[in-house]
């Protein structure tokens, strides 16, 4: 899609992406650091909320716990009656109006031996102190938890809220201080003087705890019972830790074991009432081990934030409009000219090389280019002249370079089988040159009927000189050759013709046979070629002994040995140049001669022409993709028998 943009346009994409980025960049960076600054603003204010809230439920609870203490001291000073005691529970309720009611609750027949119950318990009643006693049935307040822990743990506690259906009837809890007397010089308990906080007081206070505009607060006990809560449902049926539980809310449990540890912190949690995200700032109410906890809605905590950005998101769409129309505008301006020169170079790029270029005007980069133009148009028209008078002297080369490798294979043979009548032996040769002419050779012909010479060559280079010279061995060596004479003759007679007014320094390996079709006899000479393999029936093929010999061409008078060996029926020898041996792959390795070894072990049951496709099949599985560096002859004969 880009790629089809004209110059103008792509101008235009580029500068308003980055502008758009950085414009985005700049405005997440001061949305964010505006949350920060507006959630530090918050968690402060909120945290000091909280702190001031706790402490005025303390400031409360502290005035309460005074008048139960003073009252548990009074009674284990001094001696009380039972006129005493009814005085002093409605003095409690009387005179601490944040005090619902106060009871002095006797261990059983502590009081009087005969009596095993006796707790009075004053509360107020309108605006009067009513009188009534816990030892009715079935209230047993030895059982309740306002007794029984102060009882077991020796000390004064809060207990948690509850439901008094034989004292006030109402929601709250209550304070209990133990007091003791000394019987028979022991110190023994001798009941429980208790203080009553109706919750319905402590709802008032936490109700008028309001943060924004659904920001609301409550508290939970010591054992993270709800005790007060906007949510009715939730006060005193349902824990922090219940409705956790039942949200799956890993987070708010972890958070209400803070909270009843004593913690205090401004955390992010899922509100439990609404479900949307909100922040909880709760704090510990140390003389009751409850805490209090503030929540703080999300949306309403960053309005203000979310408000701002709206507005600088829409300040940046004007400002983005105006840029790009500004932009457009100069883009056109700038790219127009360079649009019109596209469109010169268009019809030059067709070949109208006479079309006309734009008028220069300016200096600048389109002026200079346009000139630049104008000179590469005038180098064109020279350089394509010149490039059809090469092309034409190249096709001509080639022309001549084809009917070169037409001639050159001409002077092979190509029949197979090359004589017919003949039942005592089978050859079969082939070549590939590595360029359109090469310098390898093979040659074979019948000096009489009972006779058969072979050569196979590797002239030194490659292409036309390479394969002149190889036209000129060949021709000699046929030329040359008579019957009787042996192959060592025949390439000293060569050589000195190849080796006088050399002055080119060419040479030529060659390895020479003579075969005697009637009793299997073939004398040998060897003009540093590569040793050829010798494959006998029942046997392992293996290289033919011979001495190496120099090149033929390298120096005049160079003398050559004649050896010789007895091919039985169904030998065969393999005769190659070093494109085999020397062929390489991808990772620069030789073919080798061990690999040429290895692919000869099965040629006993094969004919020549098989023995010679396998190799070549071998050479080129070998080098894969590689190119072929040299090339490759390779001539195999077959000896069946005595004629």
């Amino acid at each position: 899609m880009i790629k089809n943009l004209g110059l103008a346009g792509k101008l235009i994409l580029f500068i308003l992406t980055s502008t758009t980025l950085v414009f985005a960049a700049a405005f997440g960076y001061n949305h964010l650091v505006a949350r920060r600054i507006v959630l530090k603003g918050v968690r402060e204010t909120t945290m000091n909320l909280t702190r001031a809230t706790a402490y005025r439920i303390e400031s409360v609870l502290r005035s309460v716990e005074q008048m139960p203490r003073n009252l548990a001291a009074t009674l284990e000073e001094h001696p009380y009656t039972r006129a005493d005691i009814l005085r002093d529970v409605k003095d409690v309720a009387k005179n601490n109006p944040n005090i619902f009611g106060s009871a002095i609750a006797f261990e059983p027949y502590a009081f009087e031996p005969q009596q095993r119950y006796f707790a009075p318990y004053a509360y107020q009643k309108g605006n009067d102190i009513a009188l009534a006693y816990l030892n009715v049935e079935p209230y047993h307040y030895f059982y309740m938890d306002w007794y029984q822990v102060p009882r077991e743990l020796g000390h004064a506690v809060w207990s948690e809220p509850y439901y008094d259906e034989g004292g006030g009837d109402i929601m709250m809890a209550t304070f209990s201080v133990p007091f003791y007397r000394n019987q028979n010089g022991k110190r023994t308990l001798t009941g429980i003087v208790t203080a009553d906080v109706a919750l319905n007081w402590l709802q008032e206070i936490i109700a008028a705890t309001k943060v924004y505009t659904s920001g609301y607060a409550f508290l939970i006990s010591a054992n993270g019972v709800i005790i007060t809560h906007p949510y009715q449902k939730f006060v005193m049926r349902e824990s922090i830790f219940s409705i956790a539980e039942a949200r799956g809310d890993k987070n708010l449990r972890e958070i209400g074991r803070r909270m009843i540890y004593g913690d205090e912190d401004f955390v992010p949690i899922t509100d439990f009432v609404s479900g949307e995200k909100a922040w909880l700032s709760y704090a510990p109410l140390a003389t009751s081990g409850w805490s209090l906890a503030v929540v703080v809605p999300e949306k309403e905590l960053f309005a203000d934030v979310n408000t701002l950005s709206v507005k600088v998101v829409l300040i940046g769409a004007i400002g983005f409009l105006g840029l790009f129309i500004i932009i457009a505008f100069i883009s056109r301006r700038i790219t127009k000219p360079i649009a019109s020169l596209a469109a010169t170079t268009t019809e030059i790029a067709r070949g109208n090389l006479d079309v006309e270029l734009p008028r220069v005007t300016d200096n600048d980069e389109v002026g200079r280019l346009t000139r630049s133009f104008a000179n590469m148009r005038t180098a064109l028209k020279e350089y394509i002249a010149d490039l059809a008078a090469t092309t034409a002297a190249k096709e001509r080369i080639e022309s001549e370079l084809k009917i070169a490798r037409s001639i050159q294979l001409n002077f092979l043979p190509k029949q197979f089988p090359p004589f017919p009548d003949k039942t005592s032996f089978e050859i079969f040769a082939t070549l590939e040159s590595a360029k359109e002419v090469g310098g390898d050779l093979y040659d074979f012909f019948l000096l009489d009927d009972a006779h058969l010479l072979f050569t196979v060559g590797d002239v030194s280079g490659k292409g036309v000189p390479a394969a002149l010279f190889m036209a000129v061995t060949k021709t000699l060596m046929k030329g040359m050759a008579e019957p009787g004479m042996p192959p060592s003759r025949l390439l000293e007679l060569v050589n000195q013709e190849l080796a006088r007014d050399n002055d080119a320094m060419m040479f030529v390996t060659l390895f020479c046979g003579i075969l005697d079709l009637r009793t299997g006899v073939l004398a040998y000479a060897n003009a540093g070629h590569n040793p050829p393999v010798i494959i006998r029936r029942q046997q392992p093929p293996q290289w033919l002994e011979m001495k190496p010999g120099f090149v033929l061409g390298g120096m005049e008078d160079t003398e050559y040995e004649t050896a010789s060996l007895t091919l039985l029926p169904g030998d065969a020898m393999l005769v190659y140049t070093d494109g085999v041996t020397e062929a390489k792959d991808m990772a620069d390795e030789l073919y080798s001669d061990d690999r040429l070894l290895a692919t000869a072990r099965d040629f006993a049951t094969l004919g020549c022409e098989a023995q010679v496709q396998k190799v070549l099949a071998s050479v080129k599985a070998f080098a894969g993709e590689a190119p072929q560096a040299d090339d490759i002859t390779i001539l195999s004969l077959h000896y069946l028998g005595g004629e």
